[in-house]
């Protein structure tokens, strides 16, 4: 199986996550962050994950540690459960809709993080998420997994759907880029490493 657990502790947050590439979409997540965990829960069932998320932030200060801490560590277990990478697509793409927008997500599972992301202006509060981490949650993910990721906002002016529609777009490029492909006997880079 190819899981991963990730306990990350600061003086700001105290996250746990695991994590199951070959899971059925399983999802337990509780980040004190409502709007982040919805979020996260599209990320684990569109991706057919198994994701457990338990954090406990100073979000009587704000939401910005919590979600920060939260997706560095998906992100390094993201890296962990794919271990040396052999025999996965490595590459994932997909283009998601939702109502009035249209999300464009590629990755490449490549080793070196790289993050490429268009969205248009979008209020600053989904209810009292603040809006301008979203960049920063997949930022945060991408450096930590290294990986490379390309979002891209085609259509779209409801900041819900905007926010929502990449998740799950991220989701099913994920899903493809960590699926096993029988035709890939090692790791699939001429360098021989990712």
């Amino acid at each position: 199986m190819r899981t991963a657990r990730v306990e990350r502790t600061t003086k700001e947050s105290k996250v746990l996550v695991e994590l199951n590439l070959d899971g059925s979409g399983q999802i337990n997540v509780e980040t004190g962050v409502p709007f982040f965990d919805h979020m996260l829960s599209q990320l684990g069932k569109h991706s057919g994950f198994d994701l457990t998320v338990k954090t406990e932030g100073d979000v009587d200060v704000d939401s910005h540690h919590t979600v920060e801490d939260t997706s560095l560590a998906f992100g390094q277990a993201l890296r962990e459960a794919l271990g040396d990478k052999a025999g996965i697509r490595r590459f994932g793409d997909a283009m998601v809709p939702l109502d009035e927008v249209l999300v464009q997500a590629a990755v490449d599972l490549s080793g070196r993080p790289y993050l490429v992301h268009r969205q248009p202006e979008i209020v600053e509060l989904i209810g009292t998420f603040d809006t301008t981490l979203g960049k920063h949650i997949w930022e945060s993910i991408v450096a930590e997994a290294r990986i490379a990721l390309h979002i891209r906002v085609l259509e779209g002016r409801n900041a819900h759907h905007v926010f929502e529609a990449q998740f799950k777009a991220v989701a099913r490029a994920l899903r493809d880029a960590v699926a096993l492909d029988g035709r890939v006997s090692g790791i699939p880079s001429t360098k021989g490493s990712l």
